[in-house]
């Protein structure tokens, strides 16, 4: 089921290019998870019936309690950290950070240069999840009953800010770094877990102003989504509406020293989910 939050409200898509607009009182996909679930999508009336291209796509969460950074989830970015400084292994257990869910934009929104940290702003294309119930340690096996479904995020950060706090600096962190508003574009919609096997083969692909600088498939994860989900558990109740944003692959802009311009546009595509497009804008 592929679920759309619009300036009209939940909505789904019951044929390409075709919402069903649906009578629930709930202002997005968290506060829905946190009531009734996902169940009441399915048997909600259908109040209208409009074309996609007509109403505006908010982010499915529009403010999640948590928003949780994996890094180094790909073996190919793995392999370009490496090329550039030598000194990286891929992680045996998951590694995250928490960032801030005020940091959450809509797709079409502009992903804003911060006066503080404008000059080194770079991209990360990446799967999201969208946690459906509760989950407090949880086996691996267990874990993917928790989760509501994938969408697409666009994991900004401003690469200074990240470096400050890599080398020590202790005025400086990496949630800082990934926490400015509108440093985290989700969308176009969600695609229920039930879509999905466990362990999904996905292709992502980011584009800046029409040209490719990612392609990689989420088969190559070093952590699955649910080895990911069962280890985040252990720390934290992970709630519905969480978000977690999976990792990204080889080709950020950080290692060609191609970071993000006023105007540019950037548009992550993942196969069986959709196309989040954005644009950047400064202060």
């Amino acid at each position: 089921m592929r679920i759309y939050t619009t300036e009209r409200g939940i909505a789904k898509e019951t044929e390409p290019g075709r919402l069903d607009l649906l009578d629930l009182p709930h202002a997005d996909l968290e506060e829905l998870l946190l009531g009734p679930g996902l169940q009441a999508v399915r048997d909600a009336p259908v109040t209208s019936a409009v074309a996609l291209n007509d109403v505006r796509a908010l982010a499915p969460v529009a403010r999640p309690g948590k928003i949780l950074i994996i890094g180094y989830n790909y073996p190919s970015h793995g392999d370009e950290v490496r090329e550039a400084r030598g000194d990286v292994h891929l992680p045996d257990e998951p590694n995250f950070q928490i960032v801030a869910g005020t940091a959450i934009a809509a797709p079409g929104a502009s992903i804003v240069l911060p006066a503080v940290a404008n000059a080194k702003v770079d991209y990360e294309g990446e799967v999201a999840v969208v946690i459906g119930r509760a989950a407090k340690e949880v086996s691996i096996d267990q874990a993917w009953d928790h989760v509501a479904g994938l969408t697409v995020v666009n994991d900004v950060s401003a690469r200074d800010i990240q470096a400050r706090a890599m080398a020590g600096d202790l005025t400086a962190s990496i949630g800082t770094a990934k926490s400015f508003d509108s440093f985290k574009p989700l969308g176009p919609c969600l695609v229920t877990a039930d879509e999905f096997s466990a362990q999904p083969d996905l292709r992502l692909i980011t584009r800046v102003n029409g040209e490719v600088r990612q392609d990689d498939r989420t088969g190559t994860f070093v952590h699955s989504i649910s080895e990911i989900v069962s280890y985040l558990a252990r720390f934290m109740t992970l709630e519905p509406g969480d978000v977690i944003c999976t990792g990204t692959p080889r080709g950020v802009g950080f290692f060609s020293g191609r970071f993000l311009r006023e105007g540019d546009e950037i548009e992550i595509e993942v196969e069986r989910i959709g196309c989040l497009r954005n644009h950047v804008g400064s202060a």
